[in-house]
């Protein structure tokens, strides 16, 4: 789930879109309002292995893809009215290694949401890739901002999640919101601090520096926190994304500057235990724009990054 057209009807649905959706945020902000923050990274961790590839440039190699529903704008609906695609359509209309800009580079179609995920299990280390938008976005996200994501710490089934995606943290990809945090699937968690920003939609949380804790939660006002700003460079050229992970920790770099933080990453059963989530694997989406992706690489590190004022 992310913001925009998805966010809107949803939160409208659940009353979400009012006063009291400012209301409950600032209560959950503990009061405090978003400010402009400059942030910076100190402490970067130097690797203590060799970098790898995770994209080779000639093929999808190491990578599965899925499939969501015919239409997606049936995702959200309690009954969709349809099966997901899964993987039997060629994935190769939707996903694919073509040129771009002199080199190779790993082309999501967009039309029909999904995902690639890379096959290799991954724990505590720093990956970064390249991404910019394509010319093309998809119904039913036409008029809305441009949305991708890298999600980690993937588990589970293909599909699990709204017949699309498998249970993830998310890294959001969204003109407007990079670096977003997004708990994808009802049983993951997250802790980070935030604070009331009334000028984003539901649930007008921001990421704030020694802001209040909050739990992320999908399905209820805590479901996403909003970057702590818009890194993004303009549509058409090249971002990095740095995604550090040490066991249940992650932060956010976007074109080098730190935008999240997040703890205790965890996965909550159905009689409610917590068990820290601290692997998987990463997921790149499909969903509603066109977009490309490039050296992506992972080093294993032992410490995350801190993020200070600047």
């Amino acid at each position: 789930m992310h913001q925009g057209i998805t966010l809107l009807g949803l939160a409208a649905a659940a009353g979400l879109m009012t006063q009291d959706s400012r209301d409950q945020a600032r209560a959950l902000a503990g009061g405090q309002v978003a400010r402009p923050q400059q942030l910076r990274l100190v402490a970067v961790p130097k690797p203590v292995g060799p970098r790898r590839a995770l994209f080779n440039g000639r093929d999808l190699a190491g990578w599965n893809g899925w499939l969501g529903y015919p239409d997606p704008a049936v995702t959200y609906r309690a009954q969709p009215g349809a099966a997901p695609l899964g993987t039997s359509r060629d994935l190769g209309e939707h996903f694919a290694v073509r040129e771009i800009d002199g080199a190779p580079a790993l082309w999501v179609k967009g039309e029909t949401w999904g995902s690639l995920v890379h096959r290799e299990d991954l724990q505590d280390y720093h990956l970064r890739l390249e991404f910019k938008w394509g010319d093309r976005v998809w119904p039913p996200r036409l008029t809305e901002p441009r949305n991708n994501g890298l999600l980690y710490h993937t588990h589970g089934r293909p599909g699990a999640v709204f017949g699309t995606w498998s249970p993830s943290m998310e890294f959001e990809i969204m003109t407007g919101s990079t670096g977003m945090l997004v708990a994808v699937g009802r049983d993951v968690r997250g802790r980070t601090s935030v604070a009331f920003d009334p000028t984003i939609i539901a649930p007008h949380l921001r990421f704030r520096m020694n802001g209040r804790e909050v739990d992320l939660v999908n399905g209820t006002p805590t479901w996403n926190v909003e970057a702590a700003r818009d890194a993004e460079r303009p549509v058409g050229s090249w971002n990095t994304l740095d995604l550090y992970v040490v066991g249940d920790r992650a932060v956010h770099v976007v074109n080098g500057v730190p935008v999240m933080a997040v703890r205790d990453i965890a996965t909550v059963d159905q009689a409610g235990v917590r068990r820290p989530l601290t692997r998987g694997r990463v997921q790149l989406q499909s969903e509603g724009a066109e977009t490309w992706f490039r050296n992506i690489t992972v080093e294993p590190i032992r410490s995350l990054p801190r993020i200070v004022a600047a």
